[in-house]
């Protein structure tokens, strides 16, 4: 019977390079031990004893780093997951959580599953009229703290805010979520500043931009106040499946172009600081960015890597069919354009200032392929001044630093689980090089690049499959956004 390489209980990598995420110097021509799940043994090639029984890869000329992570993630069809491993990711954030993830999560640990490590948020917390449906509307302060208090209980690890909260109702969150001992993230509500945001303690601002706020770039507008305003009395009642009306078309159409006259640098000094002695971690998602600023652009979205989306995936990614998109005049594509190389400027300023960043994609939003997607943004933080070290701790350390899992995770280190990925060529030579995988490790479990190529080949052939049961459909528009 053929060996299972995946069943080894001790694996050998031999003569590898160890890329530190600490950003210390390479260590060159190592012997990495893995026993089980855990890295056990790392010293120079030649001077560790290797007992039988062992499965030795030899990695001459070849990187090892630890599991990359999508900070910023949602996902509704576990079928797809092994395309997060196939892309060397090892740990996602799902910023929508629900009981369907908790599932997965257990099924993972089991071993029944092949799919990442998964952090878990709450179901999306939103004001009176919430923008997208099936989330958790909250019109008062009693009800913001019971759905903290219910989160947690529901197995949470931390709790997602959306962009129509009242200010009563946000401050409850954050004083119910300090006294509950869980973490809060999400977008800044209009009805909150960055600053306050910040100083409340949220842990991590997710984007540069919202569904139809712009987040930091208003924030660091010289009319901050009177486009806030002007925002909220468009679109704080809006939502993803309402008709807009014309005034709110008109507010959609002109808000961008407002918004970046008016960006003050000035401003940003003074706010950027502000998160860095407030350890306010940010999550860009460049990906999801620039794929608003390009789906007019058909070099941009003819590709391949689409044989990998269902077909009702790629029928919503269509810009014909999006309704917030769909009618865009050439000069609003033009601005578009402006603002994502605005927003590229911004992240380099925040890490310039001390502002610690993670890496998210915001995928299954249009053109954010799950997985493949994570190399894209790394491959952005670097356009946005970050170095090939920068941007990878975005995806490895500072995930672990964030997630206060330091001890198991986020460097190639003895006792640390073995979340691996080798790579052909030196990622901090160039970040592209991430893409060149020759093998993961998934929880002590070594895929060689032939079974990362038959994961890839299955998901393509699901997403060829139709229909979609009515049930899972249901699983995916609810989660899939």
């Amino acid at each position: 019977m053929k060996r299972d390489v995946r069943r080894q209980k001790r694996l050998a990598f031999i003569n590898v390079t160890i890329i530190d995420t600490t950003g210390r110097p390479n260590q060159t021509d190592m012997t990495v031990v893995i026993t089980k799940d855990r890295i056990t043994s790392i010293d120079k090639a030649g001077k560790l004893h290797l007992p039988k029984g062992v499965q030795t890869i030899d990695a001459s000329g070849k990187f090892l780093i630890p599991g990359l992570w999508d900070m910023h993630a949602h996902r509704g069809d576990k079928r797809f997951l092994p395309l997060f491993i196939a892309n060397g990711i090892t740990g996602v954030r799902i910023l929508w959580g629900s009981s369907v993830h908790h599932a997965w999560r257990k099924e993972v640990a089991k071993g029944s599953l092949l799919g990442p490590r998964l952090i878990i948020a709450s179901s999306l917390v939103d004001g009176a009229k919430p923008f997208w449906p099936g989330s958790t509307s909250v019109r008062n302060e009693a009800e913001a703290r019971q759905v903290v208090r219910q989160a947690k209980e529901d197995g949470a690890d931390f709790i997602k805010i959306y962009e129509s909260l009242t200010r009563d109702v946000f401050f409850a969150i954050a004083d119910e979520s300090k006294k509950q001992g869980i973490p809060f993230a999400g977008h800044i509500p209009w009805s909150v500043s960055a600053t306050e945001v910040s100083n409340a303690g949220m842990k991590c601002i997710e984007h540069l931009g919202g569904a139809v706020s712009w987040g930091i770039l208003l924030d660091c507008s010289n009319k901050e106040e009177e486009l806030k305003e002007e925002g909220r009395k468009a679109f704080e009642d809006i939502s993803i499946q309402g008709s807009f009306t014309p005034s709110q078309i008109e507010t959609l159409r002109s808000f961008p172009k407002k918004v970046l006259a008016t960006y003050d640098g000035k401003k940003a000094a003074v706010l950027f600081p502000i998160f860095a002695r407030n350890n306010t971690w940010f999550c860009p998602t460049l990906t999801v960015l620039r794929s608003i600023a390009y789906m007019d652009d058909a070099n941009f979205t003819n590709d391949p890597r689409l044989r990998y989306m269902r077909k009702n995936t790629k029928a919503n990614w269509d810009v014909k069919n999006n309704p917030l998109f769909s009618s865009w005049t050439e000069e609003e594509w033009t601005v578009s354009k402006e603002i994502f190389q605005k927003e590229l400027e911004v992240v380099g300023a925040m890490r310039g200032a001390g502002v610690e960043l993670l890496a998210g994609t915001d995928e299954p939003n249009p053109y954010c392929f799950p997985g493949f997607s994570l190399h894209d943004e790394l491959g952005l933080l670097v356009q946005a001044g970050l170095t090939p070290m920068e941007a990878l701790q975005t995806a490895t350390y500072n995930p672990a630093k964030f997630l206060g899992m330091k001890d198991s995770l986020g460097t190639v280190d003895k006792g640390k689980l073995a979340d691996l990925v080798l790579l052909d060529a030196n990622p901090i030579e160039d970040i592209n090089n991430t893409r060149k995988i020759a093998a993961v490790v998934v929880n002590g479990k070594y895929y060689p690049r032939t079974m990362l190529d038959k994961m890839l080949a299955e998901v393509e052939v699901i997403a060829r499959q139709t229909p979609i049961s009515e049930p899972l459909l249901k699983t995916i528009t609810e989660n899939d956004i």
